[in-house]
This record gives C-alpha cells, sequence and structure tokens, in this order.
C-alpha cells in the first residue's frame, strides 16, 4: 500500500518530507525500535519522542501538533487509535470457514445461526443458540440453554456454563470461564461447609472481550452482569453478583469479591482487590496493588492497600523508605525532651 493510501484511508493528513514520499511502498506496521523503510510506526506518548530520531521506520503516525520529524509523518488526532487501525489492514488473524467439524458432538436441541463456525471436539449443549456469524473454535464447551450472540468468537477451551447469556462481537480468549459457579458456603454448626446452589447466571453484553484464563462467576441468585464494551485482562477474577460497568478495563490479576458494583469507565490496574460489597462509582482509576476496602467516589483516583486519594499516596510512598530515620529522630527528640523537663523539676524543686 503506497504511503498516501494509508493517510486516506486513515484520515489523516501526510505531512511529506520529500515530494515523492506519498508513492512509498508500506508493507506493514512495527514498533519505533523496529520499524523499517516499508513500515510505518507511531508516537502516542510524547516522552519517547527522542527515539524518533533513531527510527528507521518509512513514516510515522503523530499528533497533529507534533513538530518537524526526519521521516514522513500521518497527522492524527489519535496516533494509537490509527496505529491500531493501521494494523487491521495489514494482519488480519485467521477466520475458520463456515461449518461444523464432524468431531463436534451438538445436541439435537441447539439453534445454530447462519454461518455459524463450529471447530473439531466442540460440545454444544441442549438448548443452546448461536447467532449468525459466531466462531466457535476447538474444544469449546457450551452447557444447557446458554445464549450465544451474533459475531462473537470463542477461542479454544473456553466454557460457557448453564444459561449464561453472551451479546453480540463478544470475544473470550483461551479458557475464560463464563458462569463458574461461586464461592459460597454456609458454615453448620459443626464448622463443616454447606455449599450453596448458585443459580444466577453470568450476562456479558454486547462488545465485551474477555482475555485468557479469566472468570465470570455466576450468582448465587439475580445475575453477574458485565456491561457493554468492557474489556477484561487475563488472570481476571469476577466474583458472584458483580456489576462491571459500561467500558471498564480491568487489568490482569485483579480480583473482584461478591457484589462489587463498578459504574462506567472505570479502570483498575494490575493485582487490584476489591473486598465486595462496594461500589466504585464513574471514572474511578485504581493503581496497580491497590486494596479497595470501601466504597470510591466518581471521579477519584486511589492507590495503596488500604486504598486512599492518590495524591496523598505518592507522598507518603516517598517517605516510606525514611520512615526507620525518621523514628530514630522523634527517639531523640523525645529524650532530649524528657532530659529538658527533668531539669525543670529539679529546678522547681
Amino acid at each position: 500500500m503506497k504511503l498516501r493510501e494509508l493517510a486516506e484511508r486513515l484520515g489523516c493528513e501526510l505531512r511529506p518530507v520529500s515530494p515523492d514520499d506519498g508513492e512509498r511502498e508500506i508493507e506493514g506496521v512495527a514498533g519505533m525500535e523496529y520499524a523499517g523503510p516499508a513500515q510505518v510506526t507511531f508516537l502516542a506518548n510524547p516522552k519517547y519522542a527522542h527515539k524518533v530520531k533513531e527510527s528507521r521506520a518509512g513514516a510515522i503516525i503523530v499528533g497533529v501538533d507534533a513538530g518537524p520529524m526526519h521521516i514522513p509523518a500521518l497527522l492524527s488526532d489519535n496516533p494509537y487509535l490509527d496505529f491500531a487501525r493501521a494494523l487491521e489492514l495489514f494482519y488480519q488473524p485467521p477466520r475458520p470457514a463456515p461449518g461444523i467439524h464432524p468431531t463436534a458432538v451438538i445436541a439435537p436441541t441447539a439453534e445454530i445461526g447462519e454461518g455459524v463456525s463450529i471447530g473439531a471436539y466442540a460440545v454444544i449443549g441442549e438448548r443452546v443458540r448461536i447467532g449468525r456469524g459466531t466462531v466457535i473454535h476447538p474444544m469449546v464447551v457450551i452447557y444447557e440453554g446458554a445464549v450465544i450472540g451474533a459475531d462473537c468468537v470463542l477461542h479454544a477451551h473456553c466454557t460457557v456454563r448453564e444459561h449464561c447469556r453472551l451479546g453480540d462481537r463478544v470475544i473470550l480468549q483461551n479458557g475464560v470461564v463464563i458462569g463458574a459457579d461461586g464461592f459460597g458456603f454456609a458454615k453448620r454448626k459443626d464448622g463443616t461447609h454447606y455449599k450453596i446452589v448458585q443459580s444466577g447466571p453470568a450476562v456479558i453484553e454486547d462488545d465485551v472481550e474477555v482475555q485468557s484464563l479469566s472468570n465470570v462467576d455466576r450468582a448465587t441468585v439475580g445475575e453477574t452482569r458485565v456491561k457493554r464494551g468492557a474489556k477484561i485482562d487475563s488472570l481476571v477474577q469476577i466474583g458472584h453478583a458483580c456489576v462491571v460497568g459500561e467500558d471498564n478495563i480491568l487489568c490482569a490479576q485483579t480480583g473482584l469479591a461478591g457484589s462489587s458494583v463498578l459504574g462506567r469507565n472505570v479502570l483498575l490496574a494490575g493485582q487490584v482487590g476489591v473486598s465486595g460489597h462496594l461500589t466504585i462509582h464513574d471514572n474511578a482509576v485504581a493503581y496497580a496493588q491497590s486494596g479497595i476496602g470501601g466504597d470510591v467516589a466518581a471521579g477519584s483516583v486511589v492507590a495503596g492497600s488500604p486504598a486512599f486519594d492518590a495524591a496523598q499516596w505518592r507522598r507518603a510512598v516517598t517517605a516510606f523508605p525514611r520512615l526507620p530515620e525518621l523514628a530514630k529522630a522523634v527517639r531523640q527528640l523525645e529524650k532530649r525532651l524528657a532530659e529538658l523537663e527533668a531539669r525543670v523539676e529539679e529546678k522547681k524543686a
């Protein structure tokens, strides 16, 4: 693809270095350190601008306010987004042809939509409904009564449990489990545990993606719900009866205890723990390894464990390494104060 054609496809303004730059052939997309003369790269974070002068890329996608470059530039309102769009123009993952593999096991009451692909050794239970254009990769298991929407992709070894529902364009990466039992037990008098039936399904709304080896548990009663557009990273645990709001980002190794409610556009960085039965309101952000034990106000940024205001946390973090020194200074001051008090008492006497 010629560079001018790429600019047109992305809706970017081409700022050439030489008159014939628009005719340069572009064959792919790469990171700044690895891109060659036939590849386009991008600059989304200004702190990496110093690396541009070392790049061998054929062109670079940059913000509209970027200064002069030594290579042709595609001026963009959102360089990272346009980088992602450019990548799609050069690479599309393999997509299986529609049809059902002969080794797949499909219950006679299952309803399979037009253009569905079902891979080898997949198991489709009774009364399952699968929407048009959905891809079920090998070894996927869908339990009885589950509903899968249109244009979904379920990668190998996913499991969707009984009566759970997936909306349209949902992507489940390898090993995801939707609707496993929530962690619910009642303690008997003798200290043993009685399992509580988990009757409520997990519901995944449209345009949600769940990365590999993550779990969305079913609810004891009611439902667990992941709302439209949420993106869930690998190794994330969503407990029973949780609500994950629209366009949330939940990064790797985050865990939500039961009945956590997350508003819109919440971002939980890696290894955030949420204690459950609380609400994290719209547009809140939690730094990595935060421990959230209470409600978080809308628009708040929190950090630490227990989590509190991130600006205060950053100040506290700078003091942590000095605590032994500060403690020693306090002890010395206390000793001097005691000596002064003793002298005062002596004079009184």
